[in-house]
C-alpha cells in the first residue's frame, strides 16, 4: 500500500508539498516530523487506473 504525505505550512496549514511513499517509509517520516514539530497530513494514495 502507498500513502500520500503532505507537508503543511506551520502558520496557516496550507499544503507546501507532497510525496507518495510506501508503507515502510511512513513510520520514519512520521517520527521525523514529530521530532521536528512539522505538520503533515497522511492519506492512502489513489491507485493508478487499471
Amino acid at each position: 500500500m502507498r500513502f500520500e504525505i503532505t507537508r503543511l505550512d506551520d502558520v496557516d496549514g496550507t499544503a507546501v508539498d507532497s510525496t507518495v511513499v510506501d508503507v515502510a517509509s511512513v513510520k520514519r517520516i512520521v517520527q521525523q516530523a514529530a521530532a521536528t514539530g512539522q505538520r503533515i497530513y497522511i492519506r492512502p494514495a489513489e491507485s493508478p487506473a487499471s
